[in-house]
């Protein structure tokens, strides 16, 4: 680290230490009332979690240390591994693309591989599913510990020494188990001196989500979920530590089994069994790269009750696992895991810091007692260098903004269910996340009714604020309004996620292969924009036509596998060339449609954020793009 991003995270950790002591011993408002007190009260411990979450994660980034890769030798013996896929109620469809992918695994002895649909409605369908790929079929009937219960049945009937465990929309990359396995050698533990618990790939997706999607930011931001999968849990790795998601995961049969199975008391199964494996002596490891991709949630419903889900299980599973006095686990485990602890309470904040500045310009609820010159001395410099530090550790993909933006997305669902878990009042019900495309969207306006009013404040606070102020009065209240309009840009970017735009489809892949064809002139290698399960886009060459009302056969073509399908012309679009439908030539070759798809991250989503676009220009461009869509809406309305 060069020696000024040192004095800076000095500067920053100094300069916010002073700022809390002063904010804590003479701004709260003793002066006030009982109300204002208690608020500024919790707005002051508040920023005190907000800024302690920071220096973990700094003291997380700083102390990181990188986890060597293992290497496999000619003496390594590649041991047998069951792959349990979890189904509760998703549809035949979407399993077939699971298990198809875990049929192309690649490993030195196919007759290694176990592969077991745990399916715990026992459906006649699945069964079929199973029977149809040559797997097994775990069928359960009546459970009631949700996909603990599942998985911990299945445990029963096998066998193999290490197991995979993956959720029914996760399809695994060819190389998932060629990534992961050489981690459980003795070679290996032998070389870390660890003894290896599990082994975490990072979380990954192939469609948009709702930030992605609705925002028209799926080419400027990666994934929401990618910062703690791809950051936060590697950092986590280096403590031994690294976080169960739930998913894309290889465990070692023993740790499971010394760690008492898949937990049936909280809502967070996969959280808590890492940290009881971590307790029990095992280390875990999360992988650079994804191994498996996913469906995200694409309507806001689904969306909150799996975060509500999430909120709830953890502060289950803390209490769970009595983490300040597990003897099991290492202080700096523990400093991880009550970091996740505190990231659901930073919701909580949020919404105080996002009421603060309306209720002062609205009915001067005064929970900050300071002078205006003496804030700007203290608070601007802790702001500042925190925000480059926080900027610094988050690598690239996300920032301060992003942050800021998603936490209110998520905050006014969030923080009654974490105070209610809080005080006790359970609600112990596992509900699984739709795994569908589509989503029901109809009810995402009612869900933004509590930003759209907490837009209006904003916007009502601002104009009373502000209005009859001239000269040193708008300078000496510019700490208020700067307050404000950041709550502004962040809220009028929530409430546009929930207006959204049209869904358009099934995910579109970019492909790293080309079409052939007889009836291409010469035939040319024809390169392709984009493949779904439905339909292809290809670039024909100058001079080509291909006709609608006739069919045609086509040979797309990878580095890894060929699939034969028919096709015909649905249009022309100058962006992305010939569109036609298509269609697997038979099931062998639908199959291999799905690989040449699935088989590696979905190349059309950024993995990093773009940082030459601002959050300012994504809001004019969304400002711009509803607009317009307004005037279409409006001149169809004309016309018809």
């Amino acid at each position: 680290m060069s020696k000024i991003k040192k004095w800076g995270y000095v500067s920053a950790i100094m300069s916010s230490i002073v700022y809390l002591v002063w904010r804590g011993m003479f701004t709260l408002p003793w002066n006030q009332s009982f109300f204002e007190i208690l608020y500024g009260f919790l707005l002051w411990i508040s920023e005190i979690l907000s800024i302690l979450t920071a220096f973990i994660l700094i003291w997380n980034k700083k102390t990181f240390k990188e986890i060597p890769k293992p290497v496999v030798t000619s003496e390594d013996i590649f041991p047998d591994v069951d792959i349990l896929i979890a189904t509760h109620n998703e549809t035949v469809d979407l399993l077939y693309k699971t298990i198809n992918a875990c049929t192309f695994l690649k490993y030195p002895d196919q007759q290694k591989i176990h592969i077991y649909l745990c399916d715990d409605q026992n459906r006649p369908e699945m069964k079929a599913l199973a029977q149809k790929f040559g797997i097994n079929y775990v069928g359960l009937e009546n459970n009631q510990h949700a996909k603990s219960g599942n998985f911990n049945y299945a445990l029963n009937d096998s066998q193999s020494p290490l197991v995979a465990t993956f959720d029914a929309d996760m399809i695994p990359y060819s190389d998932f188990l060629m990534t992961v396995v050489p981690y459980f050698f003795e070679s290996y533990a032998k070389r870390v001196d660890k003894k290896i618990g599990f082994v975490q790939t990072p979380q990954s997706f192939y469609n948009e989500d709702v930030f992605q999607h609705n925002l028209y930011v799926n080419r400027v931001i990666p994934n929401e979920q990618d910062f703690f999968s791809k950051e936060v849990n590697i950092l986590n790795a280096s403590h031994n530590s690294a976080v169960y998601t739930g998913s894309n995961t290889l465990f070692l049969r023993e740790a499971i089994v010394e760690a008492g199975g898949f937990p049936i008391n909280t809502l967070t199964e996969d959280f808590q069994l890492g940290a009881q494996i971590n307790s029990c002596g095992y280390s875990s490891i999360s992988t650079t790269e994804p191994m498996g991709s996913g469906l995200t949630p694409t309507d806001t419903g689904s969306v909150f009750k799996q975060r509500t889900r999430w909120a709830r299980g953890m502060i289950q599973s803390i209490g769970n696992l009595h983490l300040l006095t597990n003897k099991g686990l290492t202080w700096p485990q523990k400093l991880i895991y009550f970091n996740g602890y505190l990231y659901w309470w930073s919701f909580l904040g949020r919404m105080l810091f996002v009421f603060a500045p309306i209720l002062f310009a609205l009915f001067d609820f005064r929970v900050v007692d300071t002078n205006f010159w003496l804030l700007l001395m203290l608070w601007i410099p802790s702001y500042l260098l925190l925000l480059l530090v926080k900027q610094d550790v988050s690598g690239s993909i996300t920032n301060q903004r992003w942050g800021e933006i998603q936490e209110l997305f998520f905050a006014p669902y969030l923080v009654l269910p974490i105070l209610l878990e809080t005080m006790g009042i359970k609600n112990s019900r596992f509900q699984v996340t739709k795994k569908n495309i589509s989503g029901n969207h109809k009810k995402d306006f009612l869900y933004m009714i509590p930003h759209v009013i907490i837009l209006g404040l904003t916007i009502v606070s601002l104009i009373k604020f502000n209005y009859g102020k001239f000269g040193s009065e708008i300078m000496y209240g510019s700490v208020i309004t700067f307050w404000l309009l950041n709550n502004f840009i962040n809220t009028l970017l929530a409430v546009l996620v929930f207006i959204g735009k049209p869904q358009n489809g099934e995910p579109k892949f970019n492909v790293s292969g080309y079409v052939q064809s007889s009836d291409i002139q010469s035939g040319a290698n024809v390169s392709i924009n984009y493949l779904t399960a439905s339909e292809i886009a290809i670039n024909l060459p100058q001079g080509t036509k291909l006709l609608q009302s006739k069919k045609y056969a086509l040979t797309i073509v990878t580095s890894q596998y060929t699939a034969q399908i028919q096709a015909n012309v649905k249009k022309w679009d100058k962006h992305v060339g010939c569109v036609l439908h298509i269609a697997a030539k038979d099931e062998v070759n639908y199959q291999m449609l799905l690989q040449i798809m699935h088989d590696g991250f979905n190349k059309r989503l950024p993995q990093k954020r773009d940082k030459w676009v601002t959050t300012c220009d994504v809001l004019i461009d969304n400002i711009n793009r509803r607009i317009s869509r307004l005037n279409k809406v409006l001149q169809k309305g004309g016309k018809g």
